[in-house]
């Protein structure tokens, strides 16, 4: 999946005494059982869309859209409709539910990109929730030259397999061993485009450590936005989704951090400050 440039590095990661080691604890069972407030995210769109509807429209480019583990295109749905009445050309994954990069999944999100730059002439921006976003950050660094932006929804890149609580689920339906794949790529590193990631301190399936981009040497352009989310909600959850329209709303090669205290906005209320990863 990845290109020669993402594949890890064992020389230079694991014996780097001053690399902190990857977030290893997965969310409480509190936090877990905290899951089941996603309804209330979701019923909270209808209230909120008069605000969300004054979101900055788009250019018209096209957004492929990835989702979590287990799930399928019908939950990327309402993203998906709100993208387009904002004058986006969203799309799913289009390959059923994502039970992990089995074989010929990554194949054919790397030709569906391809496809749609080549038929749009214009760079494609990659939105993915959970694992739908590990596999949004690696397609942008084996073709960067495709993708505008990059946008993770509680996605775990900077933590090991035990950092979630649903790593035995991933393993059950991919079929596939988890620590050892994960150890073929240099998932924390940042894809080589603008890059955002959305969690939360209260995501009770992936632990918020290992959902921050750590500062990138070689892309300055990364950014880590906070909200008040579940996991299983974040793809629902309104100020996810007036980031996410923020994000790609920026004009191409004119990137700016997400302002969390926009004058006469409430983000101050409404975005945490970003915390750090311990």
């Amino acid at each position: 999946m990845a290109s020669p440039s993402s594949k890890r590095n064992p020389s230079s990661s694991s014996q780097n005494p001053s690399k902190p080691a990857p977030h290893d604890v997965p969310p409480s069972a509190w936090l877990l059982a905290l899951e089941l407030r996603a309804f209330w995210e979701f019923g909270a769109l209808l209230p909120a869309w008069p605000l969300l509807a004054r979101a900055p429209r788009g250019d018209g480019h096209a957004v492929m859209v990835f989702p979590g583990l287990s799930a399928n295109d019908a939950t990327t749905v309402p993203l998906r409709q709100y993208l387009q009445s904002l004058n986006y050309k969203p799309w799913g994954w289009e390959q059923g539910f994502n039970f992990g990069p089995r074989a010929g999944v990554l194949e054919e999100a790397r030709d569906s990109l391809v496809r749609t730059f080549e038929a749009t002439g214009r760079k494609v921006s990659l939105i993915g929730w959970s694992l739908g976003g590990v596999y949004a950050r690696e397609l942008a660094k084996e073709m960067p030259d495709k993708v505008r932006c990059v946008i993770t929804l509680g996605t775990p890149f900077a933590g090991s397999h035990k950092a979630t609580n649903a790593w035995r689920v991933y393993e059950l339906t991919s079929g596939r061993n988890v620590e050892r794949e994960s150890e073929n790529y240099d998932l924390p590193a940042a894809p080589p485009v603008p890059t955002t990631s959305i969690y939360s301190r209260s995501d009770g399936v992936v632990a918020w450590q290992a959902s921050i981009q750590a500062p990138s040497a070689t892309n300055p352009q990364t950014e880590n936005i906070e909200v008040l989310a579940s996991h299983i909600g974040m793809g629902v959850n309104p100020s996810a989704w007036w980031a996410v329209a923020d994000r790609l709303a920026q004009p191409e090669g004119q990137w700016k951090p997400f302002a969390r205290e926009d004058k006469g906005r409430l983000h101050g209320l409404v975005y945490p400050v970003p915390a750090q990863a311990t």
